[in-house]
């Protein structure tokens, strides 16, 4: 019967973090003697560093007697200092009382008039002005002019892709009605301003208003024609 042999334990390999720790001390004590000779070398061998003298002399001032036809300018009026405030004694009656303002003493006839109003256009509608308002009129019936421009469109224009934007004043009644309408500036076509001028009376608005009432006013708005 032969006798089992014991297969001695193999130790792990030292990693590189062991190898470290094991040579620090070395590392450690061999950085100090290093830097030790590194700065007393330094302190001996260094250049020695010297100062420059920048020192310097300044000559002494001296006194020019100026010739008699120089004139010296006289010194400038000190400035007056603050009036120190003094309270008055002053006897006041107790029993004061004011003269009532009435229009016999200042008569109607006296008094200041106010300046004349300027007198503006007799008739609104003669021509585009600036009316107040508070509220801006809207178009009511935007399908329908869409459909009258694309029937007003010149065909020749439309077929060589050719648009434009017309602005018209518009002046719009109390009720809303367009009872004028004029063109404010060309779109460059006289066929495009024609048909923009025929599909303008078809235009329906709401009032304006002005606070809480109904005004005319002349409104500015484009007719634009574009190929879609």
């Amino acid at each position: 019967m032969t006798a089992a042999r014991a297969i001695p334990a193999t130790e792990p390999p030292a990693s590189a973090n062991d190898r470290f720790k094991s040579r620090f001390q070395s590392l450690f004590w061999s950085s100090i003697i290093l830097a030790t000779f590194a700065h007393f070398g330094a302190f001996v061998f260094w250049p020695e560093l010297t100062t420059t003298d920048i020192s310097f002399t300044s000559a002494d001032l001296t006194s020019i007697e100026l010739p008699p036809e120089i004139e010296i300018p006289a010194p400038p009026a000190q400035i007056a200092r603050p009036a120190t405030p003094v309270i008055a004694t002053t006897e006041l009656d107790e029993d004061i009382t004011i003269a009532p303002t009435t229009f016999n003493l200042n008569p109607v006839e006296d008094l200041p008039l106010p300046p004349p109003p300027q007198e503006g256009p007799e008739d609104m509608s003669a021509e585009p002005t600036f009316t107040p308002f508070t509220v801006a009129p809207t178009i009511l019936n935007r399908d329908e002019v869409r459909r009258a421009m694309a029937d007003a469109y010149p065909t020749l224009l439309r077929g060589a892709g050719i648009g434009g934007t017309v602005r018209v004043f518009f002046f719009i009644s109390e009720n809303g009605t367009v009872e004028d309408y004029r063109i404010q500036q060309s779109s460059g076509y006289a066929q495009l301003d024609e048909a923009a001028l025929a599909v303008a009376g078809l235009y329906r608005f709401s009032p304006a208003l002005n606070r809480d009432r109904k005004v005319p006013v002349w409104v500015l708005f484009p007719i634009e024609f574009h190929v879609r």
